[in-house]
Order: structure tokens, then sequence, then C-alpha cells
């Protein structure tokens, strides 16, 4: 069999050479960075399922992790919605589940390199190789900010706080830990000065006082703190035909969603089939490329769409008022919002 070289080794990256070496595909994954690590990240898995985490043969790997059934959002300071999700989502910090990825991947004989750069994907890849190193950098009025918590009380399993400039999540994760993420405008963000405030800072910055006091209270995991800026939201230019790209580097979806990483786990699982026939030579690379895209197309449009316009409306003024009066009236139901997104 012919083997895939994957280029980035996130979530996208590393459930696929799993899955691809479960089917007894020769994998390399080559990672810039080092393991374990913090990412910033919302580390809430929803929408995804059992089914698929098990298509992946990464299910197990999942099987301790903290089961998420209740939502909480606020606008401001002021309690919007609460409400238990329609199924249950999980919490695991990228810190562990990258970890466990690699783990895995190995003992089924794959070969993961760190700590550079994949010269293909450098070039623009071709044949054999599959580009998932994260999100293209792009210039962003956005900055992503992340940070782990000990003691941090919440009101519900995953809490979501909106203002006119950004919007956080917190949700715990594994070691009674509480990941807080969130998406600010950069200016207000940057602002910031010592940097075990940076998140203290920017939610105060964005207008929610009530939440900053909060986070002060709590214990902050220094070595988890993590920012990130220079992405795009939506689908990433088109690509060269011979290019194969999965997770961020196929499409980033906004984070209120929490389905980034349910995304990437989709993501890989939809580049199985066409990758085993083109390594078992049943398939030119082409072709393979050109069925990815496809059934990219037909799981991500419609979610993207609805992520895209409900970002904006989340944090465009007077039509954020009116898109969360209807929520608050019930006229637009939290069920409703949640399946379109999935």
């Amino acid at each position: 069999m012919k083997s895939v070289r994957i280029a980035g080794g996130g979530l996208a990256g590393l459930s696929l050479g799993v899955a691809l070496r479960e089917h007894g595909v020769p994998v390399t994954v080559v990672e810039a960075g080092q393991y374990p690590r913090h990412r910033v990240c919302g580390e809430f898995i929803s929408g995804v399922s059992q089914e698929e985490l098990s298509g992946l043969g990464i299910d197990e790997l999942l099987a301790d992790a903290p089961r998420h059934f209740s939502t909480a959002w606020f606008d401001g300071e002021s309690e919007l919605l609460r409400a238990e999700l329609p199924n249950p989502a999980v919490g695991m910090s990228r810190f562990c589940l990258d970890q466990r990825l690699v783990e895995r991947l190995q003992a089924l004989g794959g070969k993961v390199v760190t700590g550079q750069r994949d010269a293909a994907s450098e070039r623009g890849a071709g044949e054999g190789v599959v580009l998932a190193m994260g999100r293209p950098r792009r210039t962003s009025a956005w900055l992503g900010l992340k940070a782990h918590y000990h003691g941090l009380p919440l009101s519900a399993a995953l809490e979501v706080h909106v203002s006119d400039s950004c919007y956080v999540g917190l949700t715990p994760v594994e070691g009674g830990r509480v990941n807080v993420c969130g998406l600010f405008h950069q200016g207000e963000a940057m602002r910031a000065g010592e940097r075990r405030l940076l998140l203290v800072r920017a939610v105060q910055a964005a207008g929610l006082p009530a939440l900053g006091a909060r986070l002060e209270q709590g214990e902050i995991d220094l070595e988890s703190i993590k920012g990130v800026n220079q992405f795009l939201l939506g689908w990433q230019p088109r690509a060269r035909v011979d290019e194969l790209r999965i997770g961020d580097q196929a499409a980033m979806i906004p984070p209120f969603t929490g389905n980034g990483m349910s995304m990437a786990f989709q993501s890989a699982l939809d580049a199985i089939e066409p990758l085993v026939r083109w390594s078992e030579g049943a398939e030119r690379w082409e072709a393979a490329v050109a069925e990815v895209r496809r059934r990219h197309r037909r799981r991500f449009s419609a979610r993207l769409r609805w992520s895209w316009l409900l970002h904006g409306l989340l944090l465009s003024g007077v039509a954020r008022q009116v898109g969360l009066g209807l929520v608050r009236q019930g006229w637009l139901p939290f069920e409703t919002i949640y399946r379109r997104l999935r």
C-alpha cells in the first residue's frame, strides 16, 4: 500500500492517522510542535456521534471524559437562557487528548515526527500528502484567548457569555479544571498587561465585569494560557486540485458553536475511504481529493452558513438585541439553533 504523510498533528491529522492505520495504510504525521501541549480551543466536543468516533477508532480515548448536559447563556450580566443539551457533550483538554491520540497512533505502528515542519506542505503538497496544519494564517480582527482555572464554580456545564465585542465559553475538563476560552476584538483584548491577567482584562474591557471578577478569584494554570490571531473563519481559500485539506485547513467554524473539535473529527472521517482507495491503487490522487471536498461540502456547508449568520448576529449591536430578544421570547428555540449548527 502507498503511504500517506499528514502535515500537522492536531485533532484532524492525528485522528485521520489512527483511522488509516486501522485500515493498514502506512502513515507518518509531521508536527511542528511538541506533545503534550495546550492549544486555544473550547475543549467542548458537541455534535459528533459515538459511531463517528468509533469509525475513527478513537472512541475509547474519550470514555473517561466528563459528560456535559446543561448550558446557560448570558447577555452581558443578565441570563439569556438555560437549557438541557439535546445530546450530551464531552469535555477534554487538548493537552490530554492530543497526547492520547499520539500514543494510539504510535501503538498502531504509525510514525509521529515532532519539532519540524513538513517540507511538502511548504511547497503546496501534492500526491500522498494531507494538509492538516490547523488554521491558515490570515489577517484577522479577532484574537482567541484560552486558559485553565481551578476553583471556578459554574452555573451550568457550558456557560457562554456574550457582549458587543466578544463571546467567552467556560466548561469543565478533566482534573477538576475549567477551560475558559473566548474570541475578542484584538484592539480591546491586547490592552492587557500582565500575562496571568490577560483573560481577565480582556473580559473586563469587553464589558463583562462580573465574569472578570470571577476569573480573578480563580486559580489560573499559567502554562495553559494561550492566544491565537491571524485566522479566517468559514471556508478557507480554494486550494490546488491536488491539495487534500482537512480540519481548519479546509474550514473553520466560529467558536461559539462548540463544534470545532467535532468538525475536526468529521473532516478526518470524510477522508478515510478515499485515501484507503488511493493507497490500495484503486483511485487516482486527484479523484480522492475531489471526493473528500465533495463530502466536506455536503457535511459542512449549511452548518457554516448558519454559524456565520449567528456569529454576526451576536456581535452586531441592534441586530444582536433583536436576535437575543427572539430567543428570550422563545420564538427562536435553543434546540432549533443547536440542530442547525450540527
